[in-house]
């Protein structure tokens, strides 16, 4: 097993290696690569159910199982992502802009890739595959530090990756994985700034906010997502059931779930009692506050910590509201900067929405399911930024490169 210092010195050294390769070279190797990881599936799952089986004994919670959890068709979306990775636009060597300045140099800007990107994730194995892809598209080395709860599953992968590689000629430390778990390799992960040039955190609030305050590496934030729907006094109460029942139980343990409710006073009584109903099928908690109360009878008192937690859970908190204006302010207060949406047949009510409140991803009549990487045409996602530098939103391969200026002179010297 590598230390983490011999792992980011050989990041380091594969990196230009990897910055210089063509495009068709990249691709060809992408495709490969989602070819060997759908032939080596029994092998990727016979790891998976080893983690699953040991995060069920431990009592994982549901949302977290069902993240951790691979089959044939997430495998299968895994090599999709790769292929759509391929097919998509190389980013890197694009000219951004060229101008001429008085005394006669050329200035440009051009994209390159960011170097070393290192990830700190929880159970979620596909991740391993979705930065592989974008980091390798985009000429970076990347080094992967996944939960320990799913090291079966992303060592797998790994060797899968790093065999393809190594079998089309391209350096397998392209893409690394930290096997030792032990919390001070971590703690060693996130102060190697001499070789890794960005950290990622992808996962619950805790580690992010343990990256955040410990590393030493310049980190790209990847936020929770306490997600709200608003329905809006004007909404298809019947669009309204279908995208929020959709958006809260499609899948669990997603950042991108719904998470909180809030209903405006003129349809609570319309909507609340159809929408109770639909989520009772997936028997989902509800949490109010006292007049949703009044409508449903007896459901559980929502508290202060309800309407900014994101359970990742079949539980839906709901607060009601007296205009557009208190729900944008209640949705400010307590988002986690993620998805938000508003159900409205109110153009300038959807547009208020989609300008006053503060999102990575703000949705008229659709799902907050959306804010995906693959749903957004990127093939994959590194994580969905919630801050608001360099990158926000689901991270595609723009968002994995720099840039740098370039300068055509004859012979100016400065006077």
């Amino acid at each position: 097993m590598l230390s983490v210092e011999e792992i980011g010195r050989r990041a380091k050294e594969a990196e230009p290696k990897l910055r210089n390769l063509t495009t068709g070279v990249k691709n060809e190797a992408l495709l490969k690569v989602a070819e060997a990881l759908v032939c080596g599936s029994e092998t990727i799952l016979s790891a998976n159910e080893k983690d699953v089986a040991s995060g069920k004994a431990r009592g994982m919670n549901p949302g977290l199982v069902d993240r951790l959890i691979l089959n044939e068709k997430r495998i299968e979306a895994m090599a999709e992502g790769l292929r759509q990775i391929a097919a998509l636009d190389d980013p890197v060597g694009e000219v951004i802009s060229m101008k001429p300045r008085p005394n006669g140099l050329l200035i440009g800007q051009k994209r390159v890739p960011l170097g070393v990107v290192g990830i700190i994730y929880e159970a979620r194995p596909n991740v391993t595959a979705d930065a592989f892809g974008l980091c390798f598209k985009t000429g970076n080395a990347v080094i992967l530090k996944g939960g320990s709860d799913a090291a079966n599953s992303n060592e797998a992968i790994v060797k899968i990756i790093r065999d393809t590689l190594n079998n089309q000629g391209i350096t397998e430390d392209a893409i690394q994985l930290i096997e030792d778990n032990r919390r001070e390799v971590v703690q060693q992960f996130m102060r190697l700034n001499q070789y890794v040039d960005v950290l990622i955190p992808r996962g619950g609030a805790n580690l992010i906010r343990t990256v955040v305050e410990t590393s030493t590496i310049p980190v790209i934030e990847t936020g929770t997502g306490n997600c709200h729907i608003y329905v809006d006094e004007t909404a298809d109460l019947d669009m309204a059931v279908n995208i929020i029942f959709n958006a809260k139980t499609q899948r669990i343990g997603v950042c991108n779930a719904c998470e909180s409710l809030v209903v405006h006073e003129k349809v609570k009584e319309a909507l609340l009692p159809v929408l109770k109903k639909k989520l009772d099928e997936k028997n989902v908690e509800l949490r109010g506050d006292q007049a949703a109360k009044e409508v449903l009878g007896d459901i559980t008192d929502a508290t202060e910590e309800d309407w900014g937690r994101e359970y990742l859970d079949y539980i839906l908190s709901i607060k009601t509201v007296s205009s557009i204006d208190e729900a944008i302010a209640h949705i400010n207060r307590y988002n986690t900067g993620h998805s938000e949406a508003i159900i409205t047949n109110d153009y300038n009510h959807a547009q208020k929405f989609l300008n006053e409140v503060d999102a990575a991803a703000v949705y008229v009549n659709a799902s907050t399911r959306f804010t995906d990487g693959f749903e957004f045409g990127f093939g994959a996602e590194i994580g969905i930024s919630t801050q608001k530098l360099h990158a926000r939103g689901p991270m595609g391969l723009l968002a994995l490169t720099t840039t740098k200026y370039i300068i055509y002179g004859n012979g100016q010297i400065r006077e």
